[in-house]
């Protein structure tokens, strides 16, 4: 996982999404995952994405907007209400959304110089 680049400055949003996949879900569930990220990515207000995934089906996605105005278009996007009923009916077991203001950003990068 790389550490998004994100080049708003604080205030912005993060809408943090928890889940767990069935073992049912597969390549379709991939296939989606990626379609949502590829369209995410040109709507107005959004900054970034990371998402992590471990093998008993555990995941978390975080995606960040500008603003939560963005969020809410985002949210309704048909596009992606039909993913979210896919979700349901087919690939999770359980998820949960949080949305968060993030006030302050800060972080390290270790240097490669010799």
């Amino acid at each position: 996982m790389s550490i998004p680049d994100i080049k708003h400055s604080p205030p912005y949003y993060a809408v943090i999404f928890s889940s767990r996949l069935n073992q049912d879900a597969g390549q379709d569930y991939q296939q989606m995952a990626q379609k949502m990220e590829a369209l995410a990515s040109t709507q107005d207000g959004y900054l970034a994405m990371e998402s992590v995934r471990q093998p008993d089906g555990r995941g978390i996605t975080v995606s960040y907007w500008k603003d939560s105005e963005s969020i809410q278009v985002w949210k309704q996007n048909l596009d992606h209400l039909m993913a979210q009923e896919m979700g349901r009916e087919q690939w999770y077991q359980q998820y949960s959304v949080s949305v968060s203001r993030v006030e302050r950003q800060y972080g390290f990068q270790q240097s490669n110089e010799i």
